[in-house]
């Protein structure tokens, strides 16, 4: 197997907008859900938030210099709504548009492609006072602030991705509520997964009405890869039922017109589903132009033993509450192997598995790795310098199952590194470092880790360059 990439092949960053900008009261911008959840006490490590983050707001030309030091081709970031259009209604506010205008023109100067994610689980606060994501008006709103993006920078900006995530909006959000807006109620979660799939087609339909041709339209999820404990048929049945839950409940609408019927099934008990109207999956389901797999580990499940019904140890943070409805008959388990700073199990193979099940379900549809990396325990050296052998590796690893994968018959167009450079993790807040540029919080001085100028080398050669030391 060669360890060369194709020519063309996308060396991307990503970065998601509250976890850099900062500037939450500037130019016209309203709060977002993770201004109110992060502010709320006990909900991040340390009382963490993203007031001023990184301060990308304010770096932006400097950051964009980082990428260029690189040798990024691409870069994906995301739009705050409430920074664009700060109710979730009514015209744009243009000082906000003026703001990724910059961005973008940046990216352009400096010959990297920006990546535009519409949404990355910032909802401004007034629409989830109206009853957020379980809220069907919800998705309307989100269409018009699609399109709304689109015809400001459809002309520069080539590349749009609709949804970040869309599971972990749901169901982290409002099932298990370790994400904001730390809602836990299940029927409620589960409103929230349709309409998040009703918000990515009428947005794409809404997207390829203002947008030139040349544009493409993609969203981006976290499709789990599910490992049985053994192969007894009850822990085959928990991998099916969990799978739907994280996989088919979003991919089933969006790239077939279907929810399986067995999470219907399996879900009876939490809700009926009446939210789901005539039309709805035809709504859902539009063309896209690309798929994003976003990969970091795999999961491990078993039927539950009795008295042990919602054990979980899924890596999606502590909750009493569970973020899977209708599976408390699903037991999780650590998988073995070595550990990222986060606790999840290091396994590339999981992202061959998820890149050659999509090549399957997907055929000719184009695949992107929009989000892929390590936290690790990174600190500076004495002289200064950041060194972090750790992320190398486990890029390197990853990046070679992409290749093994691509050998395979997997169409698989681009990477992007997660992430561009420390920052706000979300209920962790600034406790995991996930960038190949360290920041320290204190000065917000940037300072490129070996990782960076490690991708730098493969961005420039193409070819997987050795992992130092190995």
């Amino acid at each position: 197997m060669s360890d060369r990439f194709p020519p063309g092949f996308l060396w991307g960053a990503a970065t998601s907008a509250y976890q850099i900008e900062g500037a939450v009261a500037e130019g016209g911008r309203t709060p977002s859900i993770w201004d109110t959840f992060s502010h709320t006490p006990g909900r991040t490590d340390g009382g963490d938030t993203g007031d001023v983050a990184v301060d990308h707001y304010h770096r932006m030309r400097e950051d964009v210099a980082l990428m260029a030091d690189m040798g990024l081709t691409a870069y994906r970031f995301s739009v705050s709504w409430s920074r664009v259009q700060p109710t979730g209604r009514g015209p744009a506010v243009q000082l906000g548009l003026d703001f990724y205008r910059r961005l973008v023109d940046e990216l352009l100067d400096h010959g990297i492609q920006p990546a535009l994610t519409l949404y990355h689980w910032d909802l401004p606060q007034e629409l989830e006072d109206a009853g957020g994501w379980p809220a069907r008006d919800t998705a309307h709103r989100f269409a018009e602030y699609a399109a709304l993006v689109g015809g400001a920078l459809g002309d520069r900006v080539e590349h749009w991705i609709t949804l970040n995530e869309p599971w972990c909006s749901a169901f982290l959000g409002y099932a298990s509520g370790v994400h904001a807006p730390g809602r836990t109620e299940l029927a409620a979660s589960l409103r929230a997964a349709h309409h998040l799939n009703l918000a990515h087609g009428e947005a794409t339909s809404a997207l390829r009405a203002v947008l030139p041709a040349r544009d493409q339209v993609a969203v981006s999820l976290n499709s789990a890869v599910i490992r049985p404990l053994s192969p007894d048929p009850a822990d085959l049945a928990a991998v099916r039922r969990i799978d739907d839950l994280a996989n088919g409940i979003f991919h089933g609408p969006m790239l077939h017109g279907a929810y399986p019927a067995s999470l219907f099934a399996d879900t009876a008990p939490v809700t009926d589903w009446s939210f789901v109207h005539d039309g709805d999956l035809r709504a859902i389901q539009q063309p896209l132009d690309a798929l994003g797999l976003n990969y970091y580990t795999t999961s491990l499940v078993s039927a539950a033993d009795p008295g042990q019904a919602d054990a979980r140890a899924d890596g999606h943070g502590a909750s009493a509450h569970s973020p899977w409805p209708g599976a408390t008959s699903v037991a999780f388990h650590q998988p073995p192997g070595e550990r990222t700073a986060m606790g999840w199990t290091i396994d590339p193979s999981g992202l061959y598995d998820l890149l050659l099940r999509y090549t399957k379900k997907a055929p000719g549809l184009p695949l992107l790795v929009t989000e892929n990396g390590a936290a690790c325990e990174d600190g500076p050296a004495p002289d200064g310098s950041v060194h972090d052998p750790d992320r190398i590796g486990y890029l390197h690893d990853h990046l070679a199952t992409v290749r093994r994968a691509m050998e395979a018959g997997a169409d698989v167009r681009g990477y992007y590194l997660w992430s561009l450079m420390d920052n706000f993790e979300w209920s962790f807040g600034y406790g995991k470092r996930f960038g190949a540029v360290y920041v320290d919080y204190a000065t917000l001085a940037r300072t490129p880790k070996s990782s960076a100028r490690w991708y730098a080398e493969l961005a420039r050669t193409g070819e997987l360059p050795a992992v130092p030391g190995a």
